[in-house]
């Protein structure tokens, strides 16, 4: 999962296309990429590699100064082509497009809320309720609206939204999932769920997003907000040491490859 906001909107897709293959290791199904302009949202995702699905000709259109990605690896929701992310919404506020790296486990429930209250869902992802409820969400800017959102979710997330002039990124209060935000060289900033991403695009001042943290990322500007209070004892995910995560990748503050190494002399030991 990655997204992009430069100053200057040249090859925003490049980078996201640059961005997602260094983190194909995290899904292997299906890639998507949505920009914006500023005025309209575009959006291209398809089962397959990112090399396959994200041909020069494809990316062409994909023109903007504002971008997110995602590769996918099933979690809630069947490997189906309705649930490839990202999910890309109409609303009164403008478009609203969202990538999620995670597990809402009160997805049913929030789900079977909005099929009472009459909206109409087309996949089986937990991304598209959280899409939809954001959507409907009261509030006077999309930072106001997430916040409000937030508490309903339960779970595992860290999320790339993707609105007409700005992205937003957030993390769930237990940092279960990883999300970094780093400086682009040539100006804006950029968000992936590892460093390695944002290393692969030059990115300097490299930082982990804090559990419960909300982070604009807009032009040459960044914001950061700790909208939820983080959880007293984190639980981040084993096996992004173990497995997920591409050795070259820094999360926590340790090196995942020096962590292997350090799990296999312990595991020689035992």
């Amino acid at each position: 999962m990655i997204g992009i906001s430069t100053p200057h909107g040249e090859g925003v897709a490049e980078m996201t296309f640059f961005g997602l293959f260094a983190l194909q290791h995290r899904g292997q199904e299906a890639a998507g990429i949505a920009v914006s302009d500023g005025q309209r949202a575009r959006l291209h995702k398809d089962e397959g590699l990112v090399a396959t699905v994200f041909t020069p000709s494809v990316l062409a259109p994909l023109t903007g100064y504002h971008s997110i990605g995602h590769t996918r690896y099933s979690t809630t929701g069947s490997n189906a082509q309705r649930n490839i992310q990202p999910f890309l919404v109409e609303t009164m506020h403008g478009p609203l497009a969202v990538a999620h790296n995670g597990n809402i486990v009160n997805a049913t429930a929030l789900r079977d809320e909005l099929l009472t209250r009459g909206f109409g869902l087309t996949a089986t992802s937990d991304t598209e309720v959280i899409a939809l409820m954001l959507a409907a969400a009261g509030g006077r800017t999309w930072e106001e609206r997430l916040e409000r959102t937030l508490p309903a979710w339960k779970g595992a997330f860290s999320l790339v939204l993707l609105a007409q002039n700005q992205v937003i990124a957030v993390r769930d209060p237990w940092g279960f999932r990883p999300l970094s935000v780093g400086r682009l060289p040539h100006g804006g900033f950029a968000v992936a769920s590892e460093t390695c991403a944002l290393s692969t695009l030059g990115c300097a001042d490299i930082d982990e997003i804090k559990p419960g943290e909300i982070v604009t990322l807009q032009g040459a500007e960044v914001r950061r907000h700790q909208a939820l209070t983080p959880a007293a004892q984190a639980a981040r995910c084993t096996f992004e040491f173990v497995y997920f995560s591409r050795p070259d990748s820094v999360w926590d503050g340790h090196n995942v490859h020096h962590v292997r190494q350090r799990l296999g002399t312990e595991l020689a030991r035992e």
